[in-house]
């Protein structure tokens, strides 16, 4: 009943303001009526002609539902709208007064300047309960006295376009945050220096981002903190000497929350800025989640995340909690990290049922009795060995955890009748060189051999290096270069391709959701990440130190270790018997015709080879079952492809 009274008070309004246009327009009119409606003219007098424009006026605002827009949220849009209001209230008001008397009673310049005035007085008053809920007026220096105009927040710069920055202002004007108060803009666009945004004043382009630094620290405003309005991977122009620089004279490095974590602020006006990691400044531009897409694959459904405590796992459930799933199963071995995501989903998805199972993938009863009892309709197989050089000295257990441990799991998803299992890879996988690449490309395998004529459709995603996952370069760079150096890179020349955490887990999501739409039947399905140009280690190496605010061989040196076995100089994503065909926005799928279907058989040799405990058997059983699969001639030697260091 309040929604209804406040609606009808909205039209009453714009009819009062109607009235008053027309008579205002009415009264500066050169010519007017002598009468106003108490002799015999037979022409319309000004209160019937009022009370006929107003009536109009009113009837095109139901007809616009004009009362459906909040004044205190009064946009461009709704300016043109009201205008339209009142061109069609004039246009309709002539003719009816023409029929009537032939518009006897009324003056010609009424017409023109009725609508003229009712558009002003209309879009007046929705402007001025705009600036009063905004509180624009407090801000208006006359106003204040000279200890008000002395504001205690930090000093903030935005860093980004100019409207994204009038975006960000308006918010904080809604919201009335006073958390920082903003000092300037460096803007993308060099046209729009010496320009205004909400009274901020863009004061350079961000290729002279040193000299706006320069004028604010002499003008006593140097920034507290930085607000990139836009993913740092994509301001062209920011080095990590300057970042770095920043980082040395205590501004805080900060960002609004990405794509995917707006996801967890619905409804929210302003949502909380965060401190930006060294991943986020090292990586490449990321790519657009189609949150339509997996909403409607993950919304009221059941999901299993094996390896949940793991970097990419953890971010998945993260994710997946974020768009409502029906229910959530943490599976993981390791209990310290199962606690930690448990905790995490607990507190900040408080709404989502969830499900916290400590189960090695390995077992496949104790794997089998979970998913019987969790009924999953979605599982993503994150749990793996993944550390190259800890499975290269333990290939037993990466055979084991990666191998038969992704059979186990494939196993149990078609048990309980799961609609979708997705693996997760890596490019490793590709050309293997060593026993953890060698192990994934098997457990590629294994999943593309799961696939039958019906029931669950099956996947594999294959990326790249995580930024920032655990036993990644960036950890390990991070942490030699907190305590003074050297920072040790293996060779000169070695490459890698890049992703960062959230980025690998929408990937992955945006292959289920690609595969979810494959017919009964078809084969398991393998997607790509088109990733750009690798990075050079030693690039990476120089780009941190200098983010810490370093010098490379001054502060801190370099030390080359020389390849480790097992390494290659570069990675590749697809293998030389494989093909890549675009099937989403920066997804590819692989098209590659296996010369060996992996069968439990194999499985089952492989696993009594690593129950046994030979190292060596099991190397030289995993690599000719690699080259099978690949085509090569079998019994080919797997160690020619090892590179050792020397």
């Amino acid at each position: 009943m309040a929604r209804v009274a406040f609606r009808a008070q909205t039209i009453v309004a714009d009819v009062v303001l109607a009235a008053i246009a027309f008579c205002l327009a009415y009264a500066v009119a050169p010519l007017k009526l002598t009468s106003f409606g108490f002799g015999d003219l037979p022409s319309l007098t000004l209160i019937q002609l009022v009370v006929l424009y107003a009536a109009l006026a009113g009837g095109f605002t139901v007809l616009f539902r004009r009362e459906l827009s909040p004044w205190r949220y009064v946009s461009i849009p709704d300016a043109l709208v009201l205008a339209r209001i009142a061109l069609l209230t004039a246009g309709v008001f002539l003719l009816w007064v023409f029929v009537l008397d032939r518009a006897r009673g009324l003056p010609r310049s009424t017409l023109f300047m009725a609508p003229v005035i009712q558009m002003m007085v209309s879009m007046g008053v929705r402007v001025l309960r705009r600036a009063l809920h905004e509180r624009v007026f407090q801000s208006f220096s006359p106003l204040k006295t000279i200890n008000e105009r002395v504001t205690g927040a930090p000093a903030l710069l935005l860093i980004g376009p100019a409207s994204l920055a009038d975006t960000y202002l308006r918010d904080v004007s809604r919201s009335h945050d006073r958390t920082f108060t903003p000092v300037g803009i460096v803007g993308t666009d060099v046209r729009d220096v010496g320009q205004q945004v909400r009274g901020v004043c863009i004061i350079d382009h961000l290729e002279n981002l040193d000299a706006a630094l320069a004028d604010l620290r002499r003008w006593n405003r140097y920034p507290r903190a930085v607000l990139f309005l836009e993913e740092p991977a994509r301001l062209k122009g920011l080095t990590a000497d300057q970042l770095g620089q920043l980082k040395n004279d205590g501004v805080r490095l900060l960002r609004l929350p990405s794509i995917v974590e707006l996801a967890h602020h619905d409804g929210v006006n302003l949502v909380p800025m965060r401190e930006i990691n060294i991943e986020e400044l090292l990586a490449r531009e990321p790519i657009e989640l189609d949150r339509g897409a997996v909403r409607a694959l993950i919304r009221g459904r059941r999901v299993l995340v094996t390896g949940a405590g793991g970097s990419i796992g953890s971010e998945l459930c993260r994710q997946v909690a974020a768009f409502n799933c029906a229910h959530l199963v943490l599976l993981d071995f390791s209990e310290t990290a199962l606690f930690e995501i448990e905790r995490e989903i607990g507190e900040h998805y408080p709404d989502i049922s969830f499900t916290a199972a400590l189960c090695d993938v390995r077992k496949a009863d104790r794997v089998t009795a979970v998913f019987e009892q969790e009924k999953p309709d979605l599982v993503f197989h994150a749990a793996a060995l993944k550390h190259v050089q800890m499975v290269e000295r333990h290939p037993t257990e990466g055979v084991l955890t990666n191998v038969v441990g992704t059979w186990n799991v494939a196993e149990a998803a078609k048990g309980c009748g799961a609609a979708q299992m997705v693996l997760i890879s890596t490019d490793k996988a590709v050309d293997p060189s060593n026993a953890m690449g060698a192990t994934k490309r098997l457990a590629e395998a294994v999943v593309q051999a799961q696939q039958s004529s019906n029931g669950t459709r099956f996947a594999a995603v294959r990326f790249g290096n995580v930024l920032g996952s655990a036993g990644s370069v960036v950890p390990i760079f991070k942490s030699q270069i907190e305590r003074g150096g050297p920072v040790t890179v293996t060779h000169p020349e070695m490459a890698r391709f890049f992703m960062t955490i959230p980025e690998a887990a929408q990937l992955v999501l945006h292959a289920t959701a690609t595969s979810a739409d494959s017919e009964a039947g078809a084969a398991a399905r393998l997607f790509i990440l088109e990733m750009g140009e690798p990075v050079r280690i030693m690039d990476l190496a120089q780009q941190m130190i200098a983010l810490a605010g370093r010098t490379s061989g001054k502060d801190i040196d370099i030390q080359i270790i020389g390849l480790r076995s097992g390494e290659k100089l570069t990675e590749a994503l697809l293998d030389e018997t494989e093909r890549a065909e675009p099937c989403a926005p920066k997804v590819l799928e692989v098209v590659s015709s296996s010369a060996l279907r992996v069968t439990a058989a194999h499985l089952a040799d492989l696993e009594n080879l690593a129950e046994a405990g030979d190292p060596e058997a099991v190397r030289r059983a995993v690599f000719e079952l690699v080259a099978q699969i690949r085509g090569e001639r079998p019994g080919s030697a797997p160690n020619l492809r090892v590179v050792v260091a020397s």
